[in-house]
């Protein structure tokens, strides 16, 4: 029986509004798929008793199309978490390689921008550091969309690049990493409580793109959870008073975060453990010499064109991660 209390809280309300929005667009969506599956299927035949071999080409490419589309329903029905619909916090950080890795970070950036342009996401930088020939140290965007977290919460872990270094005078290949974290996107005060004397919040002037305002007065916001240590910043907005609610909703998310890995610890400790990917282990290498390939390991999953997984074609590896999760979320 559905409880009266939901509707009585405006944020329940919209909360459950949206997920029956959800269910009510994946049954449309399959409804759509079944009845031209049926439609097809029909065509077939008809093709077949007429001996009219014109159509092939054409429920050949509806074949395809199809089956692209099963698919695309398949993998949304496997974003099945408590936070898989929301927006996604994605911070990327340098790892060793020095400029290399920096520059690794900038291409992860750009790979991961391009693929949320594909989705018709869109992103908004929160807060980036660059370095100090090249790359980027770290980078934090929001991705937004339907189900963006879902999605990129399968990249988070380690990344490994192996590639003949631009920055080496002598051509040597080199090996570099970068962390690549994701969040989700919550409401302030949504879900955890942030008390006002557990925060000492510093403003400094930002170095980014930001307006008129950068370089002159402090419009960038640095935010220290003192209970955790949980430290965020955002420098990117025009104003102090944008920034310090970005690093809010960024803190928010870490604290979330923080409590959701308590309580999966207490949840191990009563069922045993589980495998996992542990922090400083690589989850894929990116390899551009002396071969090309984007090798998966979690998964197994391997492409051979590193330029196509460059310019934002990961959703293999993510339709992989998240079969992989189901199958064990339902102990086969």
């Amino acid at each position: 029986m559905e409880d009266p209390a939901i509707w009585q809280d405006p944020k329940r309300a919209q909360e459950t509004g949206r997920k029956i929005s959800r269910i009510e667009a994946k049954l449309e969506k399959w409804q759509s798929l079944k009845r031209a599956c049926e439609e097809n299927l029909e065509m077939a035949e008809l093709a077949e008793a007429e001996g009219d071999m014109s159509l092939l080409d054409d429920l050949a490419q509806a074949a395809k199309d199809l089956a692209a589309d099963a698919r695309q329903l398949e993998l949304e029905t496997l974003l099945s978490e408590p936070y898989d619909s929301r927006n996604a916090i994605v911070t990327l950080h340098a790892g060793a390689g020095g400029t290399e890795a920096m520059d690794w970070v900038e291409m992860l950036y750009r790979m991961y921008t391009r693929w949320a342009e594909r989705k018709g996401f869109k992103v908004e930088t929160l807060d980036l550091l660059p370095g100090e020939e090249a790359g980027l140290k770290s980078v934090s965007f929001a991705v937004k969309g339907d189900y963006a977290y879902g999605y990129l919460r399968t990249e988070r872990g380690v990344h490994r690049l192996v590639r003949i270094s631009p920055f080496d005078a002598n051509a040597r290949r080199h090996t570099s990493f970068a962390s690549v974290d994701v969040l989700p996107e919550i409401e302030e005060d949504a879900e955890v409580e942030i008390k006002p004397e557990e925060l000492r919040i510093d403003t400094f002037r930002s170095s980014g793109a930001g307006g008129q305002n950068v370089n002159k007065v402090e419009t960038g916001v640095r935010i220290t959870h003192l209970p955790t240590g949980i430290v965020v910043s955002c420098q990117n907005e025009r104003s102090q008073h944008a920034n310090r609610t970005l690093a809010m909703r960024i803190l928010a998310a870490k604290l979330l975060a923080l409590k959701e890995e308590e309580r999966r610890k207490e949840l191990e400790s009563l069922r045993g453990p589980q495998k996992e990917i542990a922090w400083g282990s690589q989850i894929r290498s990116y390899v551009f010499q002396p071969y090309t390939l984007v090798k998966d390991h979690r998964t197994g999953v391997e492409i051979g064109s590193v330029e196509r997984v460059m310019d934002g074609d990961i959703d293999e590896f993510i339709f992989a991660k998240l079969q992989e999760d189901a199958r064990a979320n339902s102990g086969k």
